[in-house]
This record gives C-alpha cells, sequence and structure tokens, in this order.
C-alpha cells in the first residue's frame, strides 16, 4: 500500500485505491475525512467568535450577554485543552480549543470593559482563574482530579449556556449575540462529534459535543425566533 502522509493524514489508502480504480473502503475513507474536517474545525475555530467581537465593538454594547455564562465558557475550554493536551490526542481532535480559549479571554475582557463597574466577586473570579489556570493547562495535578474536572468541563459547558438562554428566552431578544459566531459553534460541534468518533476518543467527549449540538442549537434557535419581529417593526416604521 503506497504511504503518503501530511499533518498525520494518510493520503495513501485513497490514492492507491483511485489508481487501481476502484472507490476507496469506508475503513480508508472515512479516517481521513475524519482528519480533514478536524483541521478544517481547528482553521475555522481561529476565527469562530471574531463576529460576536466585532459585534460588541461596533455598538460599544454588551446588551443581552451573559457575562457569566462567557466567564464559564473560559474555565470549560482550559480544562478541556489541558486534558487533551496531556492524554495525547492528535491536534486534528481538539485543536480548535486552544483558538477558542484565547478568543474567550478576549472576548471576557472586552465585556468587563463595557460592564464597568465591576463588582466584587467578578474581580475574584478573574483573579481565581488567573492563579489556578496555568497549573491545569501544566497538568500539575493529580490525575484522579483531572478525570473529575474533565468530566465536570461537560456540565460547565451546558451550564455556561443556561444563563444565556433564560436571559433571550426572558428579554424575548438576544441583543448582541453574534447570529454568525452561533451558528459555527453548532456546526463545530455537529463535525466535532463526528471526528471524535472516527479518533476513537473517549465517550465523554463525545457526549460533550452532544451537549454542545443542543445549547448551541438552543441558542441559534433563539436567535432566529426573537430577532426577525424585531427586523420586521424597523421595516414597518421605515414604511
Amino acid at each position: 500500500m503506497m504511504e503518503m502522509e501530511i499533518l498525520g493524514i494518510n493520503f495513501g489508502c485513497v490514492l492507491s485505491s483511485l489508481g487501481e480504480g476502484k472507490f476507496p473502503e469506508k475503513g480508508c475513507l472515512l479516517p481521513l475525512i475524519s482528519r480533514i474536517l478536524g483541521y478544517c474545525i481547528v482553521a475555522a475555530s481561529t476565527t469562530v467568535k471574531l463576529p460576536q467581537i466585532h459585534k460588541i465593538l461596533k455598538h460599544n454594547s454588551v446588551r443581552g450577554l451573559s457575562g457569566v455564562a462567557f466567564e464559564l465558557e473560559v474555565v470549560g475550554y482550559t480544562i478541556a485543552l489541558a486534558y487533551c493536551l496531556h492524554n495525547g490526542l492528535p491536534f486534528s481532535a481538539y485543536g480548535e480549543l486552544f483558538f477558542l480559549l484565547i478568543q474567550a479571554i478576549i472576548l471576557v475582557a472586552i465585556i468587563y470593559y463595557y460592564s464597568q463597574p465591576l463588582g466584587t466577586m467578578t474581580w475574584i473570579r478573574a483573579l481565581l482563574y488567573c492563579a489556578i489556570a496555568p497549573t491545569i493547562l501544566a497538568g500539575q495535578i493529580d490525575p484522579t482530579l483531572f478525570e473529575a474536572l474533565y468530566a465536570s468541563q461537560h456540565a460547565i459547558f451546558f451550564i455556561a449556556r443556561v444563563p444565556q438562554i433564560w436571559k433571550n428566552f426572558k428579554n424575548k431578544d438576544t441583543g448582541e449575540l453574534s447570529l454568525l459566531t452561533c451558528l459555527m459553534n453548532f456546526a463545530g460541534s455537529v463535525v466535532r462529534v463526528f471526528t471524535s468518533m472516527q479518533e476513537n476518543a473517549p465517550t465523554s467527549v463525545i457526549m460533550g459535543s452532544v451537549l454542545g449540538i443542543a445549547t448551541n442549537g438552543t441558542i441559534l434557535s433563539q436567535i432566529l425566533l426573537y430577532q426577525r419581529p424585531k427586523d420586521a417593526k424597523k421595516e414597518k416604521k421605515v414604511q
């Protein structure tokens, strides 16, 4: 069999089949698709939160955004990235977490800037994160505790979405939430389920992506539901 590997992606199996005039078998084609999609997610993750950041800066407002929800996202990304790093998963299986974490931290900083004055508890949460995050990312904690933290990060991501979902429902408005960012989050969760299964990732990793589909899908549907009437009202005023 021909060996042709680029960025951990083995094209040899597929090229050999095509060279023989045969369509690649499932066991040959699916891993290739999984790796390619994995790198596509990583590439897309470098910009996934930029529409949200741009919308806040454009309107100089964080109206309708739940600060706690975005803070919890930072915590969840930190735990997930640390776990994947220290368990030797291929970069294509988790690379987006690195870029999402950086963007999430920037986003929280912007939310803090537009939410002045900040309360005491907000400062305490920020300082605690800065003190503990380096230790978690370095993997310098008890392995049992590490596993428990990783198991909890799925709950953290779920809980992170709940305040935003509730705020949207209560206000019947999604404020400055970015449709494009939410759409990319939802699509990323869908694709990640497939790639995680192909990479034989732990069940907990796959379930995390399934929860992401449910929560991101809910927020996406709220944006579509609550922003349409608003646009309609504007059109009526113009007429």
